[in-house]
């Protein structure tokens, strides 16, 4: 690939930045004191302008069309019923947005955070270079950061921002450095422990013709929740509510009246369909979620939110604090669904009418011609990581759902389990008894049906890479039967209570869940076995499990307390070495039944 001019952009693009620069101030203060003139011809503008508001969320370098269950958009149909159709890619993104663009003079592209971060091997071997050369060449006018632009740490993603060429691994194609994001990161509430400052520019704002829009971006405070204590050192994460309203006030002293928030954060529908009515019977009644309590605390300077996270899709309006309904949208994940919404600007008084906002979702179909430039893109880094990704590393006999399971217990989640604990079980590698592995680090299907030329059934390693692409490294440690116990009831309790996060279990674990129960009471402690004997509380067991689950991640705060721990391979090393030695072409791997965790509803 050729080199591209960086930062050189359309005039639509974001001329004023973040807060504290000079310029802003002046830009303000040049813009001409009749709002209803056009200084350059003399013509009376329109009291108001519609303003087109392109965004999508959670992309995880997906820049190949997605595959298996992770590719499916439902979509509710006039007679009630429901079609499932694969969607997604970045060839069929970028000719979406770029249609949807089409007559629009004023129209910004904005995203909700994890635009890269647990990418497939296509952008993840490349630390996500190819997704934010990508997002270049679509136009992206601005995101905020998400959870996963942390996985790597702050100085990565100023690395993705500003450009520069990997510090160990230097540039990947000969005589060719990376130039970076031509559009802003915002983290508004991400700080340096060090300076109290935040670590990239916490709002920009969007100027065309007299038009003025700001953007805030936060992500979730809970992001050392969810991310490795390495990928947060050094950094506070600070309220969602508390930052946008502060930068609100700023812009609004600025005279930036419309205001879009971009949150990385979310909520969840009552249904799936992305065509889906989350304002019935009343406004916001069929969302629930984070997302509902952040968006009826921030403040009414707010004209819109963009959020994402929970990788649902909805157009919903939730009152804001005065009472007042405010666009909340989500566009699914991985790029299967891109948000159109219309901002009515008001010249006067430089205002979005909230009462004319209109918004949808819509499907990035694979009906529709690639995008040419996105093509050569994934060609060119394909040629890169062909010699690593196409190569076998096991077979298996039909699809092994883990990210599509639609089951507390998945069958990839056993497999993976099953996998850490082989690889840490001899007495030299840990002397593991147990394996646990956090679902939410399981990104994607093990799927029966040739990706490439490699043929049916055969596992390569991009495929392996795209189910577990954080490399975590093992952790095996001294817990208490007491304390295993405790684990499993912080899957249903505590910040857990209202979305469980269910551990995936290696072989020869059993207990019973009662769904019927709440918190704590739902794991019935005297069900709870290794190999058909119950776990004492006074024993300790020897526990294997990735670095993010080992620091406490997901909310497993008990983990942490675990001693004597000794530090193995990656998760990845150990999954694709499970798949060489339990899986041939005569004899593939088959789905486990999944039925160690027994489930009472």
């Amino acid at each position: 690939m050729s080199p591209r001019p960086h930062k050189k952009r359309k005039a639509r693009r974001i001329l004023a930045t973040a807060a504290g620069l000079a310029t802003v101030g002046a830009l303000v203060a040049a813009l001409p004191a009749m709002a209803g003139q056009d200084k350059g011809n003399g013509h009376q503008k329109p009291n108001t302008v519609d303003v087109q508001l392109l965004s999508f969320n959670d992309l995880h370098g997906n820049l190949e069309a997605p595959t298996g269950s992770a590719a499916n958009v439902t979509e509710k149909l006039a007679d009630g019923t429901t079609k499932t159709s694969p969607a997604g890619g970045i060839e069929y993104l970028a000719t979406s947005l770029r249609n949807a663009r089409k007559g629009n003079e004023y129209s910004i592209t904005a995203a909700g955070g994890d635009m890269v971060g647990a990418s497939p091997l296509l952008s993840g071997l490349f630390h996500d270079e190819p997704t934010i050369e990508a997002l270049n060449k679509i136009d992206l006018d601005v995101t905020t950061v998400g959870n996963h632009e942390f996985d790597e740490g702050a100085t990565e993603l100023a690395r993705l921002q500003n450009g520069g060429c990997h510090p160990t691994e230097g540039c990947y194609q000969k005589g060719r450095k990376f130039q970076g994001a031509d559009f802003p990161y915002l983290a508004a509430n991400v700080t340096s422990e060090k300076t109290g400052k935040p670590v990239l520019k916490p709002y920009t704002v969007w100027k065309k013709n007299g038009v003025k829009i700001g953007f805030i971006g936060v992500t979730l405070e809970g992001t050392p929740n969810v991310v490795t204590a390495e990928g947060v050192k050094g950094l506070k994460f600070h309220d969602e509510i508390e930052t946008v309203n502060k930068y609100a006030k700023e812009l609004d002293r600025q005279g930036v009246k419309s205001i879009v928030a971009l949150i990385h954060e979310g909520g969840a529908p009552a249904s799936t369909a992305y065509n889906y009515d989350c304002d019935s019977p009343g406004a916001g009644d069929g969302i629930s979620g984070p997302i509902v309590d952040i968006a009826k605390g921030i403040s009414p300077k707010v004209d819109a939110l963009v959020t994402g996270h929970t990788h649902q899709a909805y157009a919903c309006t939730i009152p804001d604090p005065s009472g007042n309904p405010r666009l909340v949208t989500s566009a699914s994940s991985f790029g299967k669904l891109y948000t159109d919404t219309t901002l009515t600007y008001d010249r006067r008084t430089n205002d979005i009418v909230r009462t004319s906002v209109k918004s949808a979702n819509h499907i990035v179909s694979r009906d529709q011609a690639k995008a040419k430039d996105m093509t050569t893109l994934i060609e060119d880094w394909n040629k890169l990581a062909a010699p690593i990704a196409g190569a076998p590393q096991g077979f298996i006999s039909a699809d092994i759902n883990g990210r599509g399971a639609t089951t507390e217990e998945t069958p990839l989640g056993d497999v993976i389990a099953d996998a850490q604990l082989a690889g840490t079980a001899p007495a030299d590698k840990g002397g593991a008894q147990i394996a646990f592995m956090n679902p939410g680090g399981i990104r994607a299907d093990l799927v029966y049906t040739a990706s490439g030329k490699e043929g049916d059934g055969v596992v390569t390693y991009g495929e392996a890479f795209t189910v577990q692409p954080f490399t975590n490294m093992m952790n095996v440690l001294d817990l208490t039967g007491a304390q295993l116990i405790t684990a499993l009831q912080q899957q249903v309790s505590g910040p857990n209570a209202a979305t469980p996060k269910y551990l995936q279990v290696s072989n020869g674990f059993t207990y019973t869940l009662d769904l019927r129960k709440t918190g704590a009471d739902r794991v019935l402690t005297d069900s709870v076995k290794l190999n058909g004997e119950a776990i004492d509380p006074a024993k300790t067991y020897r526990v294997a499990m990735n670095e993010f689950l080992g620091g406490g991640g997901d909310g497993f705060t008990v983990f942490a307390q675990g001693k004597n721990k000794l530090v193995g391979p990656s998760d990845l090393d150990l999954f694709n070495a499970y798949l060489a030695a339990n899986s041939s072409a005569q004899a593939p791997l088959a789905p486990p039944a999944a039925n160690r965790i027994t489930i009472l509803k």
